[in-house]
């Protein structure tokens, strides 16, 4: 599927900021399911720095800063992409999940290792509730680590309200965890803090969904906004993306952004300013097939 993807970003200050430094994951990434054709981001102000380079996850960055005093930055990221459907994966011939993590104690090759860093806590991922007595039984012994993710991943749907009113970007997996409710980043928080609370690899997708479906195909959640989901690493398959929200194997309907640890190594855009004082921030998205 060819799509061309828009995202903006707008923020209204009831103040002048007089400085700003931004850093923003808005162009998407090749992969091996995913190709760019073109990436853009314009500003409707002209920084007075700017750089691009990619991050340590391979991701594209932006990094740019406005020395200019304002009280409107509109930032617009437009880019084109192909994206084919990953091929069928028969979770029985995964690894077990005590052979993953038994690979990942001796990482025989570099994507092993690559991989070892997505078992430990990051800053949005970190718990201290019981999430390994939840995630356990998804896994019981000798479980092909794909089927115990996927089993995962429909039990989060089912057992977590996609809720946009009650946590935000900083809320805790924890209190998610607690009232069982949030929007498509917690619910991937979730799935990834129980996946490491096994000593397991999981890693967060950051990226977008069609907006409108093909006729007669249901309306995904998220579809609106960026959207998230998480990745888990199933040898012999590689990276396999599952989506909470949506109780799904992640398809074509899906454009990835960015991965990391958690949302904080991938925000759309995160930043300081010096003034601006209390601020709205309105996001838009569509997701069109070419």
């Amino acid at each position: 599927m060819d799509y061309f993807v828009r995202h903006r970003t707008t923020y209204r200050y009831v103040q002048d900021v007089t400085q700003s430094w931004h850093l923003a994951h808005l162009r998407l990434r090749d992969t091996q399911h995913q190709s760019v054709t073109s990436s853009e981001v314009t500003m409707n102000l002209e920084p007075a720095n700017l750089a691009s380079r990619t991050d340590y996850f391979g991701n594209p960055v932006e990094w740019f800063a406005f020395d200019e005093p304002h009280t409107l930055l509109d930032i617009l990221a437009e880019s084109r992409v192909t994206v084919n459907r990953p091929p069928q994966r028969a979770s029985r011939e995964s690894l077990t999940h005590e052979e993953v993590r038994a690979r990942l104690e001796n990482p025989p090759d570099a994507e092993a290792r690559d991989a070892v860093q997505y078992i430990f806590d990051s800053p949005m991922t970190g718990f201290e509730s019981d999430i390994a007595s939840y995630a356990i039984e998804s896994f019981p012994p000798r479980r092909p680590i794909l089927a115990g993710a996927a089993e995962l991943m429909t039990r989060i749907h089912r057992d977590f309200r996609y809720d946009t009113t009650v946590t935000d970007a900083t809320t805790p997996v924890d209190q998610v965890f607690e009232i069982r409710a949030g929007v498509c980043q917690d619910l991937a928080h979730v799935a990834i803090a129980a996946m490491r609370s096994l000593g397991l690899p999981a890693r967060y997708v950051s990226g977008y969904l069609l907006t409108q479906p093909p006729p007669g195909k249901t309306r995904l959640l998220g579809a609106d906004a960026s959207h998230a989901w998480f990745s888990v690493w199933a040898p012999p398959f590689g990276w396999v993306d599952l989506d909470p929200t949506n109780d799904l194997i992640v398809g074509d309907a899906h454009v990835t952004s960015s991965w990391g640890r958690d949302y904080g190594d991938v925000a759309p855009v995160a930043g300081i300013i010096l003034g601006g004082h209390d601020h709205v921030v309105d996001v838009g998205v569509d997701v069109i097939p070419a």
